[in-house]
């Protein structure tokens, strides 16, 4: 047990200077491509990368239970428990620059997307997974990431009508800066991608020696293993005040719509990569329940950010809304 514990803090450690690292990286990012894109973008696929690894390692041995499950639970978790942390933080004194509230108005487009992603990826299901559902997904991807680059230069250009000083600052930015940001991000990136598995893993050994259950193992303690890098990177970005919030919503929305798209669409070619063109991710019982649970949940969950205002009260509704979805998996897996 001790053996498993001093692996776990070790593995913990580096996660936390790989999200430190990640995090400053993305603020000074977005001095150059606003927060909002950084958010949605790069370190989103950044924070993805872990479940990606998972996704593939489980496809390679046919189990797509675990690999859709990861999807499934990353958007459970993120979307409920993750976010309400990142509220607390960023409305208490827990933060530099504590708010009233988040104003999420201008992440319209990442709302409606969400949602949409999250019912045809519950529709299409019925059926299983295929390679034409693999092309749809990546589709949705590609969409996403072109009409988040479209408003990224929208943005810009107001930017620039509105105040030539912020253009000239802009234009200032130094090329040593960009080029250290880049190091940082890319240094964090680096450092979660192969930090997060052995962490998942000594959580799991530390869960075990313990005695906890299977049950809880896999629907609590695995899930906030496989999400602490993204956790960790919103805690200290929500911290950093107003700024630092935006960034953190982005990525938690983002991230959500990578999971529904560019996540499960690379489920589907690694199970036709190893089990031959026309493998299918065949439904079942259990993860069809989950998959209605999970869509039901974001849906919910995003109502507080239709009213574009995010605050204490709402992170509360958000820490509820994570238990209900917990019990329902109890008794979903019993």
């Amino acid at each position: 047990m001790a053996g498993n514990f001093a692996i776990l803090l070790v593995w913990l450690g580096e996660l936390l200077v790989s999200s430190w690292l990640l995090s400053e990286g993305a603020e000074h990012l977005s001095e150059r491509w606003g927060g909002r894109f950084v958010g949605r973008t790069l370190l989103s696929i950044a924070t993805t990368l872990p479940e990606i690894g998972i996704v593939v390692a489980a496809a390679k041995t046919g189990s797509y239970d675990t690999a859709i499950g990861s999807a499934l639970g990353s958007n459970l978790f993120m979307m409920t428990l993750g976010l309400a942390v990142m509220l607390i933080i960023a409305t208490t004194r827990l933060s530099k620059s504590p708010q009233k509230f988040i104003d999420v108005k201008e992440f319209k487009l990442d709302k409606i997307l969400l949602v949409i992603t999250a019912v045809i990826g519950a529709v299409t299901f019925v059926n299983g997974y295929d390679v034409s559902d693999a092309i749809l997904f990546s589709g949705l991807f590609g969409a996403y990431l072109y009409l988040a680059y479209k408003e990224m230069k929208k943005e810009k250009k107001q930017e620039r009508l509105e105040s030539q000083l912020h253009e000239d600052a802009v234009q200032k930015t130094s090329k040593k800066h960009f080029i250290r940001s880049m190091v940082l991000f890319a240094a964090g990136t680096i450092g979660i991608f192969f930090g997060a598995e052995p962490f998942v893993y000594s959580l799991q050994g530390v869960a075990v020696d313990l005695g906890v259950s299977v049950v809880m193992l896999a629907i609590i303690v695995s899930p906030i293993a496989g999400e602490m890098p993204e956790k960790i990177s919103m805690i200290l970005l929500a911290r950093k005040g107003n700024k630092g919030a935006s960034i953190a919503v982005a990525n938690v929305l983002g991230s959500k719509i990578v999971n529904n798209t560019l996540l499960l669409a690379v489920a589907i070619f690694a199970a036709m990569a190893y089990k031959g063109f026309g493998a299918v991710i065949q439904n079942t019982t259990l993860l069809e329940n989950q998959m209605i649970l999970v869509t039901i949940i974001t849906i919910v969950a995003l109502v507080p950010m239709f009213r574009n205002k995010l605050d204490l009260r709402s992170g509360i509704m958000l820490l509820v809304l994570y238990a209900v979805g917990i019990g329902f998996q109890f008794v979903m897996d019993h």
